[in-house]
């Protein structure tokens, strides 16, 4: 690989325009097809093989009128006054006469009233799910609502279709990432150009992995996390990577290399380590497609597909825009600072910090461990789920909504339990649909059901049940699962009725239900991938053992400050969450092989530094401090340009987003800070030599990757040693001219 990345390195330099204007074709072509094709992200997606989404499928066959999505208007006075119930019956026939409804439910016939009479609600019936519904019929809705505003009544919107069309958030919080990178390669390169070159290539990339994003979304459902996701990794893994290799570059000029045989170099060794560890995170993140979740898979596979773009950006195109930046890489500095290149036995910080490390291996393992350990504690009351209205920002017309039918019907009203009853089979099939809705009614965390609603067949009945608790609570998870459980056994023994329990909120729990399950199977998956890439890359059994145990404290400590954020509260208000929620179901899946990659990242990048040393000299300390010394500044730059990538998305009002902003980058920080600088340099002064001991049958067996370049780069200090004329000829041998 380091040969092949090697031979790119020149082909690249020496045909930079070529190189430039090919990506910049490919990007403005992908984004005209893009554009062409009007594809668009969803909220809509479906969980194959659980409860409620077979009873979704039974209602689109059998009784299709409500299988479709609804929007709620609700109205409250503002003067304390009752609504005015004719009135009332006036706006549900206007909304019955929507464009593309089927029908709007009448509060005054309905009981939609309060028992105040201050606060009612229609319900406009949709014969199609909420993405379906056209722009247009959802804009007939909206003026329609305002319309209804008079003086005295307040209108408020909230439901599937209004959420499904609601404006997204501007995308301007990756902007303040953007500028904290600038600064950070600022201080980090000392220069104006060397600091401009990760961000173009990162920017590129990012912009062909969100074109080929939404070319994607017009022939598959994309969640619309998925843009949004996929532009947190790919502007930090784009970043990093192209710092790697640029710093690799400008220490290899120091050396009195020329411009096309440094970067060439560069990519033989940092971008072999890129290659190495982009392939990871694409490996991981598309792993998820095991799991079985068609929206889960869809989205890892687009974040994948934006990672694998990145690596292919930072070995083919930086190569070219680093000989278009020549000697002059350095010579554009900011008043006050210098370009910055550490030389060969240079005593950098990092090296300092390393010596205090080994001096005190245990203490230093002992603190590191503690905690991680501490951070960790509270995943143990982890809980999965999924934010509701109630969680918009104040002011949000769907929070409105959302607040007001709480007051007006308790806080059940907000997440009903759509029960789908299977009449096929029963004898009496009135007389069941009732005796079900009786024992729903009996459940001691359900406060209201609506009579049972039989299709035309009469062979399936829908009934609305209201739980005491809110669409989020704890309380109606487990009013879900015991009605699942015996609740309802007795009453199908006794009629034949097959009851299914669907809705948002039953929905929400199967997710987290399969999301809980899959995750340990995941992780295992994960984790023996990580034991077997670092057994062929360096060689040794106490690595990637080593590796995959930071891994699980970087991750468990992550999801710690997530649950303490966001379930407990902690700081809750500093970052704009209007409440707690629990975490969302499908976050610790893609967390997990998202951090599993980007930990790959610091260990490949800290590790092969350290194994390069030591295989020179044979002293396990000293290799430590070289390795850590020679690594910690690059990888402090990468870690504080993630964690301000990450962290800028907190700033949404989304707390999807903020949850994976938060999650990722104090992952991030732990990982590059706690782990890498404390508990690495640690364990492997503790375990000395023994920590690169391997079988010699398993060394055998094993593939030589090369990832650093070490043999490449041995056969090119050889034949420098014999000579300027063979060295010349040696190398158009390895580049292939």
């Amino acid at each position: 690989m380091a040969t092949l990345l090697y031979r790119l390195g020149h082909f690249s330099v020496r045909n930079r325009r070529k190189v430039l204007g090919a990506w910049l074709i490919g990007l403005v072509l992908l984004g005209v097809i893009a554009q062409a094709a009007g594809g668009e992200t969803s909220t809509e997606f479906s969980i194959p093989g659980t409860e409620s989404q077979e009873a979704i499928d039974l209602l689109t066959e059998r009784f299709p009128a409500q299988s479709g999505d609804s929007a709620r208007v609700v109205f409250a006075s503002t003067d304390g006054a009752a609504l005015d119930p004719a009135q009332l019956s006036a706006f549900s026939t206007e909304l019955a006469d929507l464009p593309e409804a089927v029908g709007a439910s009448d509060p005054s016939t309905t009981g939609a009233i309060s028992p105040d009479g201050d606060i009612a609600f229609s319900t406009v019936q949709y014969a199609v799910d909420a993405i379906s519904v056209s722009e247009e019929a959802y804009e007939s809705l909206i003026m329609l609502a305002e319309g209804f505003e008079t003086e005295g009544i307040q209108v408020e919107l909230g439901g599937g279709v209004v959420s499904a069309h609601s404006q997204a958030e501007p995308a301007s919080s990756e902007l303040i990432g953007l500028a904290v990178a600038v600064v950070v390669l600022l201080f980090a390169f000392g220069s104006v150009i060397a600091m401009g070159l990760p961000l173009i290539t990162a920017l590129i990339g990012l912009g062909i992995g969100l074109m080929g994003i939404t070319l994607l979304s017009a022939f598959v459902d994309l969640s619309e996390t998925a843009p949004v996701l996929a532009t947190m990794i790919g502007l930090a893994v784009g970043i990093d990577y192209a710092l790697f290799i640029v710093t690799r570059h400008r220490q290899n000029l120091a050396d009195g290399l020329d411009v096309e045989e440094s970067a060439a170099r560069a990519n033989a060794t940092a971008g072999g380590a890129v290659v190495f560890a982009g392939m990871t995170v694409v490996i991981a993140i598309g792993g998820l497609a095991v799991v079985g979740i068609p929206f889960l898979t869809v989205m890892g596979l687009a974040a994948a597909a934006t990672v694998f773009i990145a690596v292919l950006v930072a070995i083919s195109l930086l190569p070219a825009l680093l000989g278009f930046a020549g000697h002059n890489i350095d010579k554009v500095t900011l008043p006050g600072m210098k370009a910055r290149t550490s030389s060969a036995g240079e005593k950098t910080l990092g090296t300092k910090w390393a010596e205090k490390v080994t001096e005190h291996p245990v203490i230093s393992l002992v603190g590191g461990l503690l905690v991680m350990l501490l951070l960790a504690v509270p995943t143990l009351s982890l809980r999965l789920g999924s934010p509701d209205d109630g969680t918009q920002p104040e002011g949000n017309t769907m929070r409105e909504a959302y607040d007001l039918l709480a007051e007006g019907f308790g806080p059940g009203f907000n997440g009903p339990l759509t029960v789908v009853v299977d009449l096929t089979a029963a004898g009496d099939r009135a007389e069941a649909a009732t005796a079900v809705a009786t024992a729903i009614e009996a459940d001691p965390g359900i406060d209201s059901v609506s009579p049972a609603s039989l299709n035309e067949a009469g062979d399936t009945a829908v009934i609305s049940a209201i739980p005491t608790s809110g669409p989020a609570d704890k309380a109606t998870e487990d009013t879900v699962h015991r009605l699942r459980g015996d609740g309802l056994q007795d009453v199908e023994a006794e009629t034949g009725a097959a009851v299914a329990l669907t809705g948002s909120t039953a929905s929400n729990i199967d997710i987290s239900d399969k999301m809980l399950s899959a995750l340990p199977v995941f992780m295992i998956l994960v984790v023996d991938l990580t034991l077997i890439l670092l057994m062929v890359v360096f060689r040794s059994i106490v690595v990637p053992i080593k590796a995959a145990i930071a891994i699980l404290l970087s991750i468990a400590s992550s999801f710690g400050v997530l649950v303490a954020v966001f379930q407990w509260g902690w700081l809750k208000d500093l970052i704009g969450l209007e409440t707690t929620v629990p975490i969302i179901s499908f976050l610790p899946l893609l967390m997990f092989a998202i951090l599993f990659g980007l930990s790959m990242d610091y260990e490949v990048f800290i590790m092969t530094r350290i194994r390069e040393e030591y295989a020179k000299t044979g002293k396990a300390r000293e290799s430590v401090l070289t390795g850590l010394g020679a690594s910690a500044r690059v990888i402090s730059a990468a870690a504080i340009i993630m964690v301000s990538v990450f962290g800028s998305f907190v700033l949404g009002d989304d707390p999807t987003i903020k949850m994976f902003g938060i999650g990722l980058s104090a992952a991030v920080l732990l990982d590059a800070t706690v782990v890498r600088m404390v508990i690495v340099p640690a364990v492997m002064t503790l375990f000395g030599d023994r920590a690169w001991w391997y079988p010699t049958w398993l060394d055998r067996i094993t593939p030589n990757v090369d990832v650093e370049g070490e043999q490449l780069m041995h056969s090119l200090e050889a034949t420098e040693d014999d000579g300027d004329e063979s060295t010349d000829d040696d190398n158009r041998i390895l580049v292939g001219v």
